[in-house]
């Protein structure tokens, strides 16, 4: 028998997916108890699932109306709930760019004082997560290089000392964990050359050189973003 929170995530997911892909269209009205009718559930997990649609920006009540879808402009596009919505729609490859070139201002940035910082455990956090990289690439261990990379960045960011990069970590995470969904091999192998950028990283952390932690950074969020302009299907 499912849960009432399963009942509430699949609603939610179901909804939210919906929104994000276009399915549920701006000011379409969303009626409570069709909701509850279509998937068998309450009311009461209807309104739940509906407040944290409106939580995201996704959707708003209003007097006389109901509960209206709202545009890409009120959406909380780095909450990762709407970032994985968003990974599994036709906006994936946006996404993919505009949160790179996002990334591109603020990694450097972390490098940078992380290596001013000279935190001895902070170093080695990054360095462990860029060998355990290279590691997964001789074993040819794609999940295992994720998890890797997820450490790398989240370590990264918050080496850096600043509690809004550290908070950041979240967000770059759900968007490293929307590339196991796509096929295309040039994002989704990971390679070597990719693991070695990370290491340059890590290398420059543990010798304390700013400008170099920073220009490796901005090197391979650069080459990813790259990887994925050019991989985005023609318009």
């Amino acid at each position: 028998m499912s849960t009432a929170r399963g009942l509430h995530a699949h609603v939610l997911d179901t909804l939210g997916q919906r929104i994000v892909d276009g399915e549920l269209a701006p000011a379409t009205v969303i009626r409570p108890e069709l909701v509850a009718e279509e998937f068998a559930v309450s009311r009461s997990v209807v309104r739940e699932a509906l407040r944290v649609l409106q939580s995201l920006g996704l959707v708003e009540p209003r007097q006389r109306v109901g509960t209206q879808v709202l545009g890409i402009g009120s959406w909380e596009l780095l909450a990762p709930t709407v970032i994985r919505w968003r990974g599994a729609s036709p906006a994936y490859f946006v996404q993919q760019r505009e949160l790179l070139e996002l990334r591109l201002g603020v990694e450097p940035v972390a490098a940078s004082l992380a290596a001013r910082a000279v935190s001895t455990a902070g170093a080695e956090a990054v360095t462990a997560a860029a060998e355990d990289m290279l590691a997964a690439c001789d074993r040819d261990d794609s999940r295992a290089y994720l998890e890797a990379d997820v450490r790398f960045h989240r370590a990264l960011l918050e080496a850096s000392g600043n509690a809004v990069f550290t908070h950041f970590a979240g967000t770059v995470e759900a968007l490293l964990r929307t590339r196991t969904s796509e096929s295309r091999d040039t994002i989704t192998r990971w390679t070597r050359d990719a693991a070695a950028r990370h290491d340059a990283v890590a290398r420059a952390l543990v010798r304390g050189d700013a400008d170099a932690a920073a220009a490796a950074a901005a090197e391979l969020v650069r080459v990813t973003r790259d990887e994925f302009i050019a991989e985005a299907p023609a318009r």
